[in-house]
């Protein structure tokens, strides 16, 4: 059994405001006070584990000690077939520049790669996503979820964040950056994976 978030306040340990938006929404309708980390003024913890679980544990866990408050990270990224599942847990770092992530440059990089080692089309892929729901006591829920796609080139469309303008759903012919919000928010690797949480924790 999974333990039941029974807090008013929820920290969401991202300093990410596409991210911290697309939580809130999904949670929207459990009256949970939404709280994130630039708010408090929480450091961004030096992500060292080589999985989206090991990384999405030191942040909820790092928020959660900080604040006195049940933290909720999320660490996520996008595998493509053909670099054998790369960047996955280095998506971010694929976008790092001195002044901040780019991530045009990093999809730019990723098509780049891929035309180097001429990968057959369609040029399979999937987002992943850990959420990790930490208490203060040190307790924590992991829940996973994904969602498979294809690749294209240019990138397409406005909405979204990282990787959505060249990520195209199976069963959908417009990318993620085309998509409204809400229906990004019904199919996307975050809403498996929160659709989990909420059943395990959210539900009464």
């Amino acid at each position: 059994m999974s333990r039941k978030f029974t807090d008013s306040t929820l920290l969401i340990a991202t300093h990410n405001a596409g991210k911290l938006d697309e939580m809130r929404e999904l949670l929207t309708s459990f009256g949970v006070s939404i709280v994130g980390a630039a708010e408090k003024n929480l450091p961004e913890p030096d992500e060292t584990e080589s999985t989206f679980v090991g990384n999405a544990r030191i942040k909820a866990h790092a928020a959660a000690k900080a604040t006195g408050l049940p933290a909720l990270s999320d660490d996520s990224g996008i595998e493509v077939e053909a670099l054998d599942n790369e960047p996955g847990v280095n998506t971010a770092d694929w976008a790092e520049t001195p002044d901040g992530r780019d991530f045009e440059m990093a999809m730019t990089k990723t098509h780049d790669k891929l035309e180097a080692i001429n990968a057959t089309h369609p040029r399979r892929a999937r987002f992943c996503s850990t959420l990790v729901l930490a208490w203060p006591d040190g307790h924590d829920e992991v829940f996973t979820g994904k969602v498979n796609g294809t690749l294209v080139w240019p990138m397409r469309g406005a909405q979204g964040h990282g990787y959505d303008p060249m990520f195209m759903p199976d069963g959908y012919d417009i990318t993620f950056a085309e998509m409204d919000f809400t229906v990004k928010n019904t199919i996307s690797h975050r809403a498996d994976a929160f659709a989990k949480l909420v059943k395990g924790c959210f539900e009464r």
